[in-house]
């Protein structure tokens, strides 16, 4: 068999198992394979796999029917314009998450370049949000990723490396903000905190439910928990001007919007994804 004809037997396959778009993914896993982009996929339809791909291809075929997304099969995952590793150890970086990044960037561009800034992101997971920043800001900051996971800390330390970011990020374990014992030290606080409200974690999608950490999707009762918490410390690690940046759940912007201003915060913005779901709440320290 050709290529072109392993990658359309897989995807027969796993369409037929119930995998979703089960093309991508068959594509993806040839083209991981390969050691190309999906795009550059066409050049090798005319070669024959060897016995040893198509047993990789087997293998990489069963982890996505037995429910495993295709994120952590590849064991890569592209985040705006980095490529990041990606498995169990954290939550799977989506596109949503890019546009969180790009509100911290106008941001950042709106502030004074030559002022030395530190940004937290908090509950890093993969580091996508700190590396992120540190590889498309141009202006003088420091960038530090926080998680109280162990393991996804050292998830995040192995993509900066697989970056050339190691200089610019750095990365502790930490639960939440406690460890910070300097007020108004810090400029902005990002985060895409576990928001799943409890009850609601056993209804995800088996994908998201069983491989993702429930550590990074469990946000308590209601699914504000954190939020709450991270508010609270903001007040006293913000600088005067400082900024929150968050990623929140699709029902939750009314009640994002009311707690930041029970907490004084001003400028205070909701806004929406590009499938018009409430999404960001942003506001900034009086």
């Amino acid at each position: 068999m050709t290529w072109r004809e392993t990658t359309a037997k897989a995807a027969s396959y796993l369409g037929a198992k119930g995998v979703p778009d089960p093309q991508v993914a068959a594509e993806l896993l040839a083209a991981r394979l390969l050691g190309c982009g999906r795009g550059l996929l066409a050049a090798h339809f005319g070669a024959e796999p060897t016995e040893r791909h198509l047993e990789a291809m087997r293998r990489g075929m069963r982890r996505l029917v037995a429910g495993e997304p295709l994120q952590y099969v590849l064991g890569e995952w592209d985040f705006r314009s980095l490529t990041l590793a990606c498995d169990r150890r954290a939550l799977i970086p989506r596109p949503e998450t890019e546009e969180l990044v790009t509100r911290v960037l106008s941001w950042l561009a709106e502030s004074d370049p030559s002022a030395p800034k530190l940004v937290v992101d908090v509950g890093t997971g993969t580091g996508a949000i700190a590396l992120s920043l540190a590889k498309e800001y141009d202006g003088t900051a420091a960038f530090l990723g926080t998680d109280v996971s162990e393991e996804a800390i050292s998830l995040a330390k192995e993509n900066a490396a697989r970056t050339g970011l190691e200089g610019r990020v750095a990365f502790a374990v930490m639960d939440g903000l406690d460890d910070f014992d300097e007020p108004e030290s810090v400029d902005a606080i990002v985060s895409n905190p576990p928001y799943v409200a409890r009850a609601v974690c056993e209804t995800l999608d088996p994908r998201v439910r069983d491989f993702e950490p429930r550590i990074a999707l469990d946000g308590g009762v209601d699914g504000l928990d954190f939020y709450d918490r991270y508010l609270s410390d903001a007040l006293n690690l913000l600088k005067p001007g400082g900024a929150v940046f968050f990623e929140i759940g699709e029902d939750q912007g009314e009640a994002m919007r009311r707690l930041m201003l029970d907490y004084g915060f001003s400028d205070v913005r909701v806004e929406k994804d590009f499938a018009g779901h409430d999404r960001y709440a942003c506001a900034k320290l009086a």
